[in-house]
């Protein structure tokens, strides 16, 4: 088969190309092996890519924290040979060697069916980021954040998880602010939903009080750092933020102002290890009712050869939108 495969040198450098690898086989109880037709890009898998000891310490290494493909040899009695699966999360892609190959083998306790509403390509240009969007989303919804509340802030917006969530919300008929750093994509921002685009050197002039003025009903954080902190400051009484990112920072330099004066929540999203019941629940939302009809504005579709540039995009800061990886057929 055909695989990714990232290398480490002797000098601690670490390489990485397409190469022949054999197949993996089933080789114990409840193990699935899945023919992978598509896989997406992450920010998590260009850290994989560079030797990255947060993400990945075990190579050589097979990148790919999502994939999609139907099961090819199982030893699980709950899956069937053919049926439509995909994984996201847990280890996949990141100690395990992941979906950017022709076959990966995983435990069958990862595994999701994809609804009969979506096709692989769809859903994995959801993947990580999608379902991530959709459990910000869902805590929001959760807690009683409805359109007529307000505005809802998405910070880091023409990234992956932001643009998901951008698009997400304007389908339910939330008004989406959106914070960018990519004056360029801002009719990109307009086209997949958001009503205005805030620069983040703007959004970020104001931050100096320990609170401001309140103009967001929830919000959806994608970066951390002092954005997240500045939004804080700026959400409605009785309002919602979700944090799932930390591309600005993992440092919170924050007050406890908007916590115990205005009622304010902010709720931690983890998409990797969160229950598959919930992974489920989310991709069958995914598939009807949040599925959103702007998904070719936000995908590059890319080949396994094509990976290694597209890393460099991610890495620098460049990428918009989603990467797609279509392995086989």
């Amino acid at each position: 088969m055909k695989a990714f495969v990232v290398e480490k040198t002797e000098d601690k450098e670490f390489i990485s190309e397409v190469k022949d690898l054999p197949i993996p086989k089933c080789q114990e109880k409840d193990e699935i092996v899945i023919k992978v037709t598509y896989s997406s890009l992450n920010y998590k898998d260009a850290l994989s890519s560079i030797g990255n000891p947060g993400v990945t310490k075990n190579f050589p290494h097979i990148t790919g924290i999502d994939v999609a493909g139907t099961v090819y040899e199982t030893t699980s009695t709950i899956f069937k040979v053919g049926e439509r699966v995909l994984v996201t999360g847990y280890d996949l892609g990141m100690n395990t060697d992941g979906g950017h190959a022709q076959f990966v083998k995983v435990p069958a306790s990862w595994v999701a069916r994809i609804p009969d509403a979506i096709t692989e390509k769809e859903i994995m240009t959801f993947g990580t980021a999608g379902l991530t969007a959709a459990l910000s989303i869902n805590e929001l919804i959760s807690n009683h954040i409805k359109p007529e509340n307000g505005d809802i802030l998405v910070t880091g917006a023409t990234g992956g998880v932001g643009s998901i969530a951008v698009s997400i919300l304007s389908k339910l008929g939330y008004n989406v602010i959106a914070i960018s750093g990519k004056s360029e994509k801002y009719e990109y921002l307009k086209r997949i939903g958001a009503t205005q685009i805030i620069s983040r050197e703007e959004f970020l002039s104001t931050s100096t009080k320990p609170l401001l003025a309140e103009k967001y009903a929830g919000v959806v954080d994608t970066v951390g750092g002092d954005i997240l902190a500045a939004a804080l400051k700026q959400i409605k009484y009785d309002g919602v933020a979700t944090c799932c990112g930390l591309t600005s920072s993992h440092e919170l330099n924050t007050n406890v102002f908007p916590f115990i004066l205005r009622g304010v929540r902010l709720i931690g999203i983890d998409s990797v290890e969160c229950k598959l019941e919930k992974k489920q629940t989310a991709w069958e939302k995914l598939a009807s009712r949040w599925k959103v009809n702007n998904l070719t504005n936000m995908t590059n579709e890319i080949s396994l050869y094509e990976i290694k540039d597209a890393y460099e995009q991610l890495l620098s800061g460049k990428a918009v939108g989603r990467y797609v990886v279509k392995i086989s057929e």
